[in-house]
C-alpha cells in the first residue's frame, strides 16, 4: 500500500494538497496506508524513524521563512530511505538547480503556483509513476525485515553482513553505505532470503559482496576492508556459495 507524506507550513496549501492527492487516490480506487500532512520537518521525521518503505514525499522548500529547510529535510529522508520518491512542491523555482547539489535524487519539481487542474495533473503523473515502481520493482532486489519493533528496507546488493549486537535482542547491519541497529534475531534474518548465508553463530553474510576468505584468521573480507567471522565448519560451504553467486553474475 502507498505511503504519502506532505510537508507544508501554509494551512491553506495543506488542505489544498491533501484534497488533491486524496482525490487522485479515490479516482484510482487506491487506499493509502498513510496520507499524512506535516507543518514542521521534525514532525515528519518523527513519523518515519524506521528504515525504508516510505515511498512518496511531497515537500515544500521554504518552511517558516527558512528558505532551504525542505532541502535539508530531503537529505535526512534520503539517508533514512534510499528508495524514497521525493518531490518538491514549491513556488521557489529558482531552487531547481540547487536540488541537484543536495544530491537527494528528487523525482520531480512541481510549481504549486499552478491552478488546481494543472497541479492535479502533475501530481497524478507522480502518483502513477510511484505506483508503477511499487508493482514493477523485482522483489529479489529488496531486502525487507518488518516486525512490531523494526522496519528495515534496503537494496539486497548493498548488504555486507548482519551481526548480533552487544545490546540484548538487537542486530547490527553493515551495508555499502551505512551501519544500522535494530531489534531482531539472526534466525529470522536468515529465513527471509535464501541468498544469505550464516557464516558464524553471530553473523549472517551476503556472499555476493565477499571479496576474499582469510583461512588463517577465519574471516570473510568485504569492500572497505570490512571483515566478519566465519567458523571453520562453515568455511567450505561459504566458499561454495561465493562461487555460485559469481557464476550467476557472470
Amino acid at each position: 500500500m502507498l505511503n504519502i507524506f506532505i510537508l507544508e507550513d501554509n494551512l491553506q496549501q495543506q488542505f489544498r494538497l491533501e484534497k488533491i492527492v486524496a482525490g487522485i487516490l479515490t479516482n484510482r480506487g487506491i487506499k493509502a496506508r498513510h496520507l499524512n500532512v506535516f507543518e514542521k520537518p521534525s514532525q515528519l521525521l518523527d513519523s518515519i524513524s524506521e528504515k525504508g518503505s516510505h515511498q512518496l514525499f511531497l515537500l515544500d522548500i521554504e518552511i517558516k521563512d527558512e528558505l532551504r529547510k525542505g532541502l535539508d529535510l530531503a537529505k535526512e529522508i534520503r539517508a533514512l530511505d534510499p528508495l524514497a520518491h521525493i518531490v518538491f512542491v514549491t513556488t521557489h523555482s529558482e531552487f531547481l538547480t540547487l536540488t541537484y547539489r543536495y544530491k537527494v535524487s528528487a523525482l520531480d519539481f512541481i510549481d504549486k503556483g499552478q491552478n488546481d487542474a494543472e497541479l492535479t495533473e502533475c501530481l497524478e503523473e507522480v502518483v502513477s509513476y510511484v505506483l508503477e515502481q511499487l508493482t514493477g520493482v523485482p522483489q529479489e532486489d529488496i531486502f525487507l525485515f518488518k516486525t512490531a519493533y523494526a522496519h528495515i528496507q534496503v537494496p539486497f546488493r548493498d548488504i555486507f553482513y548482519f551481526e548480533t549486537s552487544e545490546k540484548s535482542h538487537k542486530i547490527n547491519l553493515r551495508t555499502k553505505t551505512e551501519r544500522l541497529e535494530f531489534y531482531g534475531k539472526l534466525s529470522d534474518i536468515i529465513a527471509l532470503d535464501k541468498r544469505l548465508y550464516q557464516s558464524h553463530r553471530s553473523y549472517v553474510v551476503n556472499p555476493e559482496n565477499i571479496l576474499a576468505l582469510n583461512y588463517k584468521d577465519n574471516v570473510a573480507v568485504f569492500p572497505d576492508k570490512e571483515t566478519c567471522l566465519v567458523s571453520r565448519l562453515k568455511m567450505k560451504g561459504l566458499k561454495q556459495r561465493i562461487l555460485e553467486s559469481s557464476t550467476k553474475k557472470g
